[in-house]
C-alpha cells in the first residue's frame, strides 16, 4: 500500500501534537482550564457584585462594597420599578425589540432565502449591497434618519424606532442565514415541488425548520444588539415617556445628582441585564448545535 505526499503530512503533523497523556498536552490542557477560570471569574465576579449591591443601602454600597448585604432589600426593586420609570421604560424596550426582532427575522429569512436559493439578475447585487450594510457606520446616519423619521412623522415614536431598528439589523440577520439556506439540499425542494407545496408552502413548512438552528444564533445576536442599544434611541426619541431602558438608566443616573439610591440603581441594573442572561440560558443549546453545525461546513 502505497502513501501520498498529504497522507504524510498528516501522520507528521499527528506525531507533533501533544499527546493529551504526555507532560506537554497535560500542560496545555492546564493552562487552558486556567485561562477559562481566569475568563469566568473576570465575568461572574462583577455580575455577582452587581446582584448583591441591589440588595443593600446606599450606606452599605457606600461603606464597604464588597461586603454582603446586612438585610435582602427588595424595595430597591420595587422603588427602580416605579418611582425611577424603570417598569415603563423596561415595557417599551419590550415592545420595541420584540417588535423588531420579529419583523427582522421573518424579513430577513425571507430575504436570505431568495438569494440563496434562485439565481436572477442582480441577485450579487442585492447580496453585496446587504453586506456593504454592515460596514456603514452608525453614527454616520444619525442626520439622515432624524430628517427621513421626521418627514414621515415618525421622529420621538415607538414605531420610529422598531423600522430602525429592522433597517440596520437585516443586513447581519441575511448575511448570517444566508449559508444555511445555501447549504440545504436541493432535494428536498424538489420533493416537495413535487407534493405540490408552492413556494410559500415549502419555504414556511419545509425549508425554514430546516434552518432553525441558525435562525435562533441570529435571533439571540439580533436581541442582544437590539436591546443593548443605545445611540440610535437618543439621538431618534428624545420623549421621555417613550424612553427605552439604555435611555431610562442613563437619565436615572444623571437626575438623582448627588442624591443617587444606589440600591435601586443596582436593582436597575439587574432588571436590565436579567432578560439578556434568560433568553440566552434557553436557547443557548440552539446556539451550540449552529456553531457546530457552521464549523463542519
Amino acid at each position: 500500500m502505497t502513501t501520498t505526499t498529504a497522507d504524510r503530512a498528516d501522520l507528521v503533523a499527528d506525531s507533533r501534537a501533544p499527546h493529551p497523556g504526555s507532560r506537554e498536552g497535560r500542560g496545555v490542557a492546564t493552562t487552558a482550564h486556567i485561562a477559562l477560570i481566569l475568563w469566568s471569574l473576570l465575568v461572574i465576579v462583577p455580575l455577582l457584585w452587581t446582584l448583591l449591591s441591589s440588595f443593600k443601602s446606599t450606606q452599605e454600597v457606600l461603606g464597604n462594597p464588597l461586603t454582603l448585604p446586612h438585610k435582602l432589600r427588595f424595595e430597591n426593586y420595587a422603588n427602580a420599578w416605579t418611582t425611577a420609570g424603570i417598569g415603563r421604560y423596561f415595557a417599551n424596550t419590550v415592545i420595541v425589540v420584540g417588535c423588531a426582532l420579529v419583523l427582522v427575522m421573518i424579513l430577513g429569512a425571507m430575504c436570505a432565502y431568495v438569494l440563496a436559493r434562485f439565481t436572477f439578475p442582480g441577485n450579487r447585487l442585492i447580496y453585496y449591497s446587504m453586506l456593504a450594510g454592515l460596514t456603514f457606520p452608525v453614527f454616520l446616519a444619525i442626520v439622515p434618519l432624524f430628517f427621513t423619521l421626521k418627514n414621515f412623522g415618525l421622529l420621538n415614536t415607538l414605531p420610529g424606532l422598531i423600522v430602525t431598528y429592522v433597517a440596520f439589523a437585516l443586513p447581519f440577520t441575511v448575511f448570517f442565514l444566508h449559508s444555511f439556506f445555501k447549504a440545504l439540499p436541493g432535494e428536498i425542494y424538489e420533493a416537495a415541488q413535487i407534493d405540490g407545496a408552492g413556494e410559500w408552502r415549502t419555504f414556511f413548512s419545509v425549508m425554514l425548520p430546516m434552518a432553525r438552528p441558525g435562525m435562533a444564533s441570529v435571533a439571540i445576536f439580533n436581541f442582544l444588539g437590539l436591546w443593548n442599544q443605545f445611540l440610535l434611541p437618543v439621538a431618534l426619541n428624545t420623549d421621555s415617556k417613550n424612553y427605552v431602558l439604555s435611555q431610562g438608566m442613563a437619565s436615572f443616573a444623571s437626575q438623582a445628582g448627588y442624591a443617587v439610591d444606589f440600591g435601586a440603581l443596582f436593582a436597575a441594573v439587574v432588571i436590565t441585564v436579567a432578560p439578556v442572561l434568560v433568553v440566552y440560558i434557553i436557547f443557548q443549546r440552539q446556539l451550540q448545535v449552529s456553531v457546530t453545525a457552521g464549523g463542519v461546513k
